[in-house]
């Protein structure tokens, strides 16, 4: 290409090493972004270690000028989404670039000719890889940091979109609720609520049982799929990923804090909230393991984490509308203030699942952030 602007595939153990370091270089001066551990990195990009691949395809693409990296992507193509929703939709995720539109226009085209050559018309992203992992691109609430398994960009990422043909699917709303200056008590009528449907609908609610993790973890698999299939864009997880997933979480979890929904002793929903991990990896920029697991451990037994997030909630289908999600947020409140744990961020929410949103701004949580997956035609 012209002005030494080339785009190769990452095929060594190098170039991957690249691949990853790419954003501790070219966002060590942002204060609000969150470098991820770069062992899970490692892991989540690996085609023998993640599941996502038994369904799946990738590849990983650097951006070269002058011998120096400027700019990454991945193209991928998710076959479990286009066999869900009947279409031809490839993906694009990792997405990285210095301010320079040469740059960033070269790796899309070269992820939507990736993606083109396995019969996808559109190009989506970013979604690294799915919408089950980090995705959206940020597009407002750049002075917040982002919380566990949210991801961050710098502002001029949106205008190297928009001048490359992209244009909005679809906007991720997320939420905020609580202070992190002191206790915010629940707000009444969430209170009276609860305690209502609890008594008229015959519902319960008990934490997660670790003991027998992974028998929860199974009951979990069963519901999960039902409660999100008519969502905009949802790819269903399989067993497998479920399970990869679970034990990422599980020596982090936090049992109280997630609240098992039952009727007659059947599991109806389920809500997963988990402290900010993000509040500790903040303060270690390297992305190394260590010293970062002492600190990240002794904060975790000391309470010294005073944010979370509710990463998942979910209720049956034929549940819904009942209130349900009303207790299980009650629950992850009161919960979550017991442990020192005053703020919270929800989400993210579909701009157009009013059901969530009505319910999430009545608990007085407030949009504070939006994410946007972009479209091109290919």
């Amino acid at each position: 290409m012209t002005d030494g602007l080339r785009v190769r595939a990452a095929r060594t153990s190098q170039d991957l090493k690249r691949f990853i370091d790419l954003p501790y270089r070219l966002h060590a001066r942002d204060p609000v972004w969150v470098p991820p551990l770069r062992r899970d990195v490692e892991s989540l990009l690996s085609r023998s270690k993640n599941p996502f691949f038994e369904h799946a395809e990738a590849e990983y693409l650097l951006a070269e000028r002058g011998g120096h990296l400027v700019g990454r992507i991945a193209a991928i193509s998710n076959r479990l989404h286009n066999e869900t929703h009947g279409d031809r939709v490839g993906f694009f995720g990792f997405f990285e670039s210095i301010h320079d539109q040469a740059v960033a226009s070269a790796l899309l085209d070269a992820a939507a000719q990736w993606c083109r050559e396995r019969n996808h018309d559109v190009l989506r992203g970013p979604a690294s890889f799915s919408v089950n992992d980090e995705c959206g691109l940020l597009v407002d609430g750049f002075e917040y940091p982002p919380t566990l398994m949210m991801p961050h960009n710098p502002r001029y990422y949106i205008e190297l979109l928009d001048r490359a043909g992209f244009t909005k699917a679809k906007d991720l709303w997320v939420y905020q609720g609580g202070s992190e200056e002191g206790y915010v008590p629940v707000p009444e009528r969430l209170a009276r609520g609860t305690e209502l449907i609890r008594q008229r609908q015959g519902i319960t609610l008990r934490s997660l049982d670790l003991k027998n993790f992974q028998h929860e973890v199974e009951r979990i698999k069963e519901l999960y799929n039902a409660a999100w299939e008519k969502n905009w864009g949802f790819v269903p997880m399989t067993e497998h990923e479920i399970d990869h997933l679970a034990a990422q979480f599980k020596p982090v979890v936090i049992p109280e804090m997630v609240p098992m929904a039952e009727k007659d002793g059947k599991l109806i929903g389920f809500g997963i909230a988990l402290p900010d991990l993000n509040v500790v990896f903040r303060r270690h920029r390297s992305g190394r393991l260590f010293p970062m697991v002492l600190d990240l451990l002794w904060s975790l037994r000391m309470n010294r984490i005073r944010r979370a997030r509710i990463l998942l909630l979910g209720v049956l289908p034929e549940y819904r509308g009942k209130g349900v999600d009303a207790m299980l947020y009650h629950w992850i409140w009161t919960k979550s203030a017991q442990r020192k744990i005053y703020w919270g961020e929800a989400g993210w929410i579909l701009e157009d699942n009013p059901a969530m949103n009505a319910g999430l701004e009545k608990m007085t949580f407030r949009v504070y952030k939006t994410y946007r997956l972009y479209d091109r035609p290919i």
